[in-house]
């Protein structure tokens, strides 16, 4: 299918494709938790001048992997060898030495102090350094990846590409030959990508070599010049990016040729995800969900928010938010994390009350309903953070039911086997890998986010909102997930989805509103909706 590149080559490891030095090579590295085998003899080389990319499932092993490169965690067994000499990487502190850095989506940062404070924090290695030898550092390590930035800024008042780029420079201060980006991107909007990328092909036609771990194939492809798959904590197949394809490198991370589901009416621009996903109209949804359609009018918003405002600490979270969602529509939500949000859905859910504006479902008031009302109003939830959307002691069936508990009661008992028939139907229903009587606790997060996903949907509510409900999903449980979703915009719901997988809302989306700061600031149709213009409107640009 591609050519291979196979990173045991004798001859590549010595001098590499076209002159190449090799910097690190990683040999039968096994690592497991209990019974969770996370690695399973990996073999990977990297080479100076090239960005190596590390492609892989949720869970497939690259982070482990590269926490064991980086010092944070101990192999059970194989060899590292820095630039051919076996090592011993038994902290980020040695890593470093050995000029290994690595930059993760979750920030080391101290907010308050200054880009200069923050990278002479990590520099004790170097000597006792002053302000002014600091300053010169930044600069000239900005200077090598192409940014300007003010070493006297505060951190905390920078965008997150630009913080992003002061933990760049802090591993750049250490003289590091080799820097992991482990899903840079995950919380970058389209232009710090690009800008991203920029710097680190800086980087390499310097000769530093760099590993860029993701589970995005359009960006991979994009940035990378060889790609190692990971499937199940081992290496399928290495190959050089220039010879495989979107699709290929799909069917080589899930073991299918597909990934993921799309609408039908989404053009396949071939140069991201969407390109591997499988698409699905409105006739081949019926197979796939047992949903009946909805009674409800079309012509009116089914879930209806008014000029919502709800304080923080400094400053408004919600600050007149104004959204309709109408039945038969998927209204997608893009922004970056922390723009309102996680408040958004705390409000909608009954947990927290505005302090002003309104909210409509079916044209009835739940500004201030409890939890249990907004679901008698007809709102399903399905929130970002599916472990507390469960009880993780309580049994399948047990949660299957907590939202309907009036259905199953018997006197001050809930009745059993009523309980035990609607879990298995559910359980069938949602291909749920799980018995009823299973603690929902002991259960995979794709298996947790269907118990969630069942359990909202057992009730047909006519408006649902969804948060962020593929995150840490394998592709099949987000297949399904999407699937779902779009049978029930199918059958007449209206769906608030709200992601920061831009690619997620670009391919079941009717139309995008964004989110900046707590209010709406933009909407595009998504005949209409770019990457580019949607990351503009999330980084604060009306004008997009």
């Amino acid at each position: 299918m591609t050519s291979p590149v196979t990173p045991a080559d004798s001859s590549a490891e010595q001098d590499g494709a076209g002159g190449q030095r090799t910097l690190v090579t990683l040999t039968d590295i096994r690592k497991s938790f209990g019974d969770l085998v996370a690695n399973d003899g990996v073999d990977l080389t990297l080479r100076s001048g090239e960005v190596h990319a590390l492609l892989g499932e949720n869970g497939a092993g690259k982070s482990t992997l590269m926490r064991i490169l980086y010092g944070l965690s101990r192999p059970d067994s194989g060899t590292i060898s820095v630039d051919g000499r076996p090592v011993q990487l038994t902290s980020p502190g040695v890593a470093i030495a050995h000029g290994i850095g690595m930059v993760t989506q979750h920030f080391s940062l101290v907010g308050p102090m200054t880009v200069t404070e923050n990278v002479l924090l990590t520099s004790a290695g170097l000597g006792l350094l002053d302000l002014r030898t600091g300053r010169r550092m930044v600069v000239e390590a900005a200077e090598r990846i192409g940014v300007r930035i003010d070493p006297d800024a505060r951190v905390d008042r920078l965008s997150v590409g630009e913080q992003q780029r002061v933990e760049i420079l802090k591993a750049l201060t250490h003289e590091c030959k080799v820097l992991i980006l482990d899903e840079p991107t995950a919380v970058l909007v389209p232009q710090d990508v690009e800008a991203l990328f920029r710097s680190v092909r800086r980087l390499t036609d310097a000769g530093m070599g760099v590993l860029f771990i993701s589970h995005k194939l359009g960006e991979v492809v994009g940035i990378s010049d060889r790609v190692s798959v990971l499937r199940r904590g081992r290496i399928v197949d290495t190959v050089a990016t220039a010879d495989a394809s979107i699709p290929q490198l799909a069917e080589l991370m899930v073991g299918r040729p597909t990934l993921g589901v799309r609408r039908a009416d989404r053009p396949n621009r071939g140069d991201d995800d969407l390109a591997a996903a499988r698409a699905v109209s409105e006739s081949d949804l019926g197979s796939y969900a047992d949903v009946e359609t909805l009674d409800v009018p079309r012509d009116r918003a089914i879930l209806e928010i008014r000029e919502v405002r709800l304080a923080g600490r400094s400053r408004d979270v919600l600050d007149g938010l104004d959204l309709s969602v109408h039945p038969g529509e998927i209204v997608g939500m893009a922004g970056i994390s922390g723009n309102g949000q996680t408040e958004l859905v705390q409000v909608l859910s009954g947990l927290r009350h505005p302090d002003a504006g309104t909210i409509e479902v079916n044209q009835t008031d739940i500004t201030r309903a409890s939890p249990a009302e907004v679901i008698a109003a007809g709102l399903g939830r399905i929130t970002e953070d599916r472990y507390s959307a469960v009880v993780p002691d309580l049994s399948v069936e047990q949660n299957l039911v907590l939202e309907d508990l009036g259905r199953f009661r018997r006197g001050p008992f809930l009745d059993k086997q009523a309980v035990r028939v609607h879990a298995t139907e559910l359980i069938e229903r949602y291909s749920v890998k799980a018995a009823p009587g299973d603690s929902v606790g002991s259960l995979s997060g794709g298996n947790m986010q269907k118990v969630v996903l069942a359990r909202a949907l057992a009730r047909d509510p006519m408006a649902l909102v969804v948060s962020q409900p593929t995150r840490g999903l394998d592709v099949g449980a987000a297949e399904f997930v999407h699937t779902q979703l779009l049978a029930r915009r199918a059958a007449g719901a209206g769906v608030l989805l709200i992601s920061e997988d831009l690619e997620e809302l670009l391919a079941l989306a009717d139309r995008i509103v964004v989110v900046y700061e707590g209010r709406i600031v933009g909407e595009l149709p998504v005949a209409d909706a770019t990457p580019e213009r949607l990351g503009l409107l999330m980084a604060g640009e009306t004008a997009a």
